[in-house]
């Protein structure tokens, strides 16, 4: 008996996935956006039930454990005491129904709410939705704090007005952008998985960076593309390599990265301004804004940051990178060291000229 072979168009068969494949993801977005919808309604409830008498704690913690009891006997454990909790929380952070992201699902909202900033919080919502972060890599970013990092290296007049920036969205206008606008201070490599209590080789530091680019372009934040390793420039009869080259294409710029072990000094500044002036000049196009130069080091000093030609300079920076996630205090302080160093980088460019030369003399 001969077999009975079933034979089918490879283009038919592609064509019946793709439908089916399609028809999944529409089912699954709109599950999704039910189950946010429904979340936030439910929270709502909470919210408005507790606002009854002034036993309004008391009173809402019974009303919340009562109600898990009774809907996870008819509905199972997803709406049990501690999902109510976080339904109410989720109300509570979003009391407008139209300031919801239908793009986000329900465990991204969870991770939204751990960070209680409302600027912080609605900067990782766009920059979510923006830069397409799964529910791992937002929680990677507000587990970093990336949002404070950016603030790290803000200018203080603009820090003041902490909902323009970071960005939140693309403004009409892109020139209003400034480079501290993408640059987080510190950087957090953690998963180049690298050893913490070992002194590596900076060429081994490149490698894994190079090995990770997609991580690494993520940290680095929206625009920017890599363009080169150890890039190469000719001046004279002197031949100089950079370690790294990317591109913003919203900043319309070149960030160049020099990478070094231990703590920073002033020749590493100076080498640094020199690769940023030969590229401006060998490398650059005309349409291309003013090269940024990024010195990538294990530990900034704030005198470099105040006496060194760092000084009044808003094209060379200083960036402290750290290859193990450290605690959320040891963070906080770091963010803190780095804001420090780059206002007294900065002071010097807010004063009159005439007052800055005194403050040479």
């Amino acid at each position: 008996m001969k077999e009975n072979k079933q034979v089918v168009s490879e283009i038919l068969y592609r064509s019946v996935r793709k439908v089916i494949e399609g028809a999944h993801k529409f089912v699954s977005v709109a599950a999704n956006a039910a189950l946010v919808k429904q979340n936030w309604e439910i929270g709502r409830l909470i919210v408005e039930n507790e606002q009854k008498g002034a036993r309004k704690a008391a009173y809402g913690a019974a009303q919340i454990d009562g109600l898990a009891v009774r809907l996870t006997l008819e509905y199972g454990n997803g709406y049990d005491a501690r999902n109510l909790r976080y339904m109410r929380s989720f109300y509570l952070a979003f009391p407008i129904w139209n300031a919801v992201r239908s793009e986000l699902n329900w465990t991204q909202y969870r991770i939204l709410m751990r960070e209680y900033d409302p600027f912080a919080r609605e900067w990782y919502m766009n920059e979510c939705v923006a830069c397409g972060w799964s529910s791992r890599e937002l929680d990677r970013q507000v587990s970093t704090q990336a949002y404070f990092r950016l603030l790290a290296s803000a200018n203080p007049d603009r820090r003041k007005k902490r909902k323009e920036l970071p960005l939140t969205k693309l403004p009409a206008k892109p020139k209003s952008l400034v480079p501290t606008d993408f640059i987080k201070n510190p950087m957090m490599l953690e998963f180049l998985s690298l050893p913490e209590d070992v002194k590596i080789r900076e060429t081994k530091l490149e490698s894994a960076i190079l090995s990770h680019l997609k991580e690494v372009l993520m940290e680095l934040g929206r625009g920017f593309c890599f363009v080169a390793r150890q890039k190469h420039m000719r001046s004279g009869s002197e031949d100089y390599f950079i370690d790294l080259v990317f591109y913003n294409c919203i900043l319309k710029r070149y960030f160049l990265f020099d990478l070094k072990m231990g703590k920073i000094t002033h020749k590493d500044i100076g080498q640094m301004d020199m690769y940023r002036r030969m590229f401006d000049d060998l490398v650059c196009e005309n349409d291309d804004n003013p090269t940024i130069g990024i010195v990538l080091c294990d530990e900034t000093d704030p005198n470099i940051a105040k006496y060194s030609v760092l000084s009044g300079n808003d094209k060379l920076f200083a960036v402290k990178y750290d290859k193990v996630m450290p605690s959320d205090e040891i963070l906080r302080h770091e963010i803190e060291v780095q804001k420090e160093n780059y206002r007294l980088q900065m002071m010097e460019s807010e004063l009159p000229l005439v007052e800055r030369r005194r403050t040479r003399k």
